[in-house]
């Protein structure tokens, strides 16, 4: 590698360790519990109600749609349960096709297969890393056609797409509007993988509101956490009720009888984790704007560097979950991978896309050279909440 890559990598390490004023291993993203978080929990625990009744479970969902501004919030034992029941509530069954990223996390395509659904993928843009609108129409255009049944299909394979599930990478928005747009035009349910992007904002509006039904993840890394959470956003009231029934293994309310009206899942959160997040919902603003003071530190640092430090998309107001930069090539990813974990700091790539795994490999598929050019390409960095 050369001596100003290696240069680069040095320089990198220093600001970095600069910046958390530590000698030790700097996480990529660590939990951050400086709240009420221990008063909420013991709070729960004194209470009684510790599994998935109780206030506390009640005070999270109303936090998160009062944060969002979604009608409805419906909380998950982790994010994957989330997106598993938001696909089922748009529809998604056996057999059907739903559009997605091949640049995203693999309980995205996880989730699409519980429902016996077969994952499509469509190109990012490289300025989002969400899924990009033209690709999918693009796709769409070339093998899709609506039928008097006033459903999209799939000319070569004769399923029915149902639904696209955009992913916003990073915490950084999609072109979400945009791709609403495509979807109404092709009858698709617009299922939001938000994820990561709690407390971002695209055209001034939460994302997770722009499709029919969206997904939050709590976990261990995010932003903000409950150890394993997630919810499902909507301003669908039925679909709300229907959320909270699946995800209670579709119980009937009954004084003592024990009855079941369709297969349910026992996907509610516990109140254990829902105080925790109550305590995390408290801090969440100042949280973000301490992670988007940390990106503007990165970013007049890589500004002095020739390499390009990923920042928030036009229209955007990103949480900045991860900060993110993209080198050369491959082989400077490699080597700036290595340098960096070696030394003590976290860095990672971009997942390695959907449609390069062996479970993934024989779906069908647009040109990604987006998607290919990224993950040759990005390396996130230590994004923790840094000292004061």
């Amino acid at each position: 590698m050369s001596k100003e890559t290696e240069h680069f990598a040095r320089g990198l390490v220093a600001t970095i360790r600069a910046r958390y004023r530590t000698d030790d291993f700097i996480p990529l993203h660590a939990p951050r519990f400086v709240g009420r978080d221990r008063e909420y929990v013991l709070e729960a625990l004194d209470s009684g109600f510790v599994s998935s009744v109780g206030r506390h479970v009640d005070a999270f969902e109303a936090a998160l749609s009062a944060f969002t501004g979604a009608r409805f919030a419906v909380a998950t034992v982790n994010g994957t349960a989330a997106l598993h029941t938001a696909l089922l509530l748009g529809g998604v069954r056996s057999d059907e096709e739903v559009i997605t990223q091949s640049i995203t996390f693999v309980a995205t395509c996880n989730a699409i297969r519980y429902c016996g659904a077969h994952p499509v993928f469509v190109d990012i843009d490289r300025a989002t890393l969400g899924l990009s609108p033209e690709s999918l129409d693009a796709f769409l255009s070339e093998h899709a056609e609506m039928r008097d049944d006033g459903l999209c299909w799939n000319r070569d394979t004769g399923r029915v797409i149902r639904a696209c599930v955009p992913m916003h990478t990073c915490g950084h928005p999609a072109r979400i509007d945009r791709i609403a747009a495509v979807c109404a035009a092709w009858n698709l349910v617009l299922i939001e993988d938000a994820a990561e992007s709690l407390g971002s904002l695209h055209q001034g509006r939460h994302t997770g509101l722009f499709g029919r039904i969206a997904a939050l993840s709590f976990n261990g890394n995010k932003i903000i956490t409950t150890g394993g959470g997630g919810m499902i956003l909507t301003d669908d009231e039925a679909l709300a009720r229907h959320a909270k029934h699946l995800t209670t293994t579709a119980k009937q309310p009954h004084p003592y009888l024990f009855i079941h009206d369709e297969v349910g899942f026992n996907y509610r959160l516990p109140a254990l984790n829902a105080a925790l997040g109550c305590a995390q919902m408290e801090v969440l603003r100042d949280v973000i704007e301490r992670k988007r003071a940390l990106a503007e530190y990165y970013a007049v640092w890589f500004a002095e560097t020739y390499r390009e430090f990923v920042r928030e998309p036009a229209e955007a107001s990103s949480n900045y979950w991860l900060n993110a930069f993209l080198t050369d090539d491959r082989d400077e990813r490699d080597f700036i991978l290595e340098y960096t974990n070696t030394r003590g700091v976290m860095t990672r790539p971009v997942w390695t896309p959907m449609h390069s795994l062996a479970l993934f490999r024989n779906f069908q598929r647009a040109e990604l050279p987006n998607s290919e050019w990224i993950e040759a390409r990005l390396v996130k960095l230590p994004s923790s909440v840094p000292p004061d």
